[in-house]
């Protein structure tokens, strides 16, 4: 099997200068990289990638702990992280946890036996504690806010923006209103969701929180029972777009009219809100995942905030 050493001897050069070259290395002149070059495609040789990338000191890869794909937000965010990367020529390993703990620590694992450069944290099921440590052996950025120095981040601010939708609502005349959510109180959006709602309403009833809401089907069960409730919410604010296009199709079949008779938040400004007219607050989830993808390859910890939006369409009105 040809080697390096073997292309170095037939080309007449050095086997630091057939690295150079293989390494796209500034410092060979033209002749020489034209040399090595040649020899290298008559002897159809293919370079180890675990050398290269040994000799390098890095692999150009990097992993992204997502719990799980089909989810509006984390789809957002792997986005941005996926249009970045193919501008700077990295390549992305998807790491999927569904929240398991181990499994995630099996991810980060990868930083200390340098098979990643670096990863990105969309959603953790460890506490913080647990993950610094791996700190030592690559850059890890979340998704999420911490104000722990040894992690960087690309965040929006979640409880700032929940506030603003309640109040939103608030504003439009409602005061039963109901929500939902993908996780229950072991999410830290969920219990500042909460926070939030009673920030603005008071206590909270308890019929009007759902969670385990990620997809349309679960949108239209939802709305299914909320409106069936003796005392129904004016108001519902969805955890993503596609949770309130559910809501939104249940509504119309039992001829409740949106905006008229209920009013529908959705979240994630995604294409179905657009096509249904689905106010929505927009977290602006892909630039999230393309900031963070920067602090990453450039191993910064830094803490950079990304604002959030609410996009008016007609699915919200004053209520009279």
């Amino acid at each position: 099997m040809t080697n390096i050493n073997d292309i170095a001897k037939r080309a007449g050069v050095s086997v630091s200068t057939v690295s150079r070259v293989l390494n796209n290395h500034k410092y060979v002149s033209n002749e020489k990289r034209a040399v090595v070059q040649k020899v290298i495609d008559e002897m159809n040789y293919t370079p180890n990638k675990n050398a290269i990338d040994l000799i390098r000191g890095e692999t150009r890869m990097i992993g992204v702990i997502i719990p799980y794909n089909n989810n509006q937000a984390f789809d957002q965010m792997l986005h941005g992280v996926l249009n970045k990367s193919i501008e700077k020529d990295y390549s992305i390993t998807v790491l999927p946890t569904k929240y398991n703990k181990d499994k995630e620590i099996d991810y980060l694992s990868m930083l200390k036996n340098k098979l990643l450069d670096g990863i990105i944290i969309t959603s953790r099921s460890n506490d913080w504690e647990t993950i610094i440590p791996y700190t030592n052996y690559g850059s890890v950025i979340s998704c999420e806010f911490t104000d722990h120095p040894e992690i960087g981040c690309a965040y929006i601010d979640r409880y700032a923006s929940y506030l603003d939708a309640f109040q939103y609502l608030k504003d439009k005349g409602h005061s039963k209103v109901a929500f939902t959510t993908v996780r229950g109180m072991e999410s830290m959006s969920t219990r500042q969701l909460i926070a939030a709602y009673k920030e603005v309403f008071g206590e909270l009833q308890y019929e009007f929180y759902l969670s385990d809401c990620s997809r349309f089907e679960d949108g239209y069960d939802v709305g299914k029972k909320l409106l069936s409730l003796k005392t129904r919410p004016t108001a519902i604010y969805a955890n993503g777009d596609e949770v309130a296009g559910g809501m939104y199709q249940y509504a119309q079949s039992i001829n409740i009219r949106v905006p008229d008779d209920l009013a529908i938040l959705g979240q994630e400004n995604q294409p179905i809100g657009v096509g249904m007219g689905i106010t929505s607050v927009d977290h602006q989830l892909i630039k999230v995942g393309e900031q963070a993808f920067d602090l990453v390859i450039n191993k910064s910890r830094q803490k950079i905030q990304i604002p959030y939006k609410i996009i008016e369409r007609s699915s919200i009105k004053v209520l009279t």
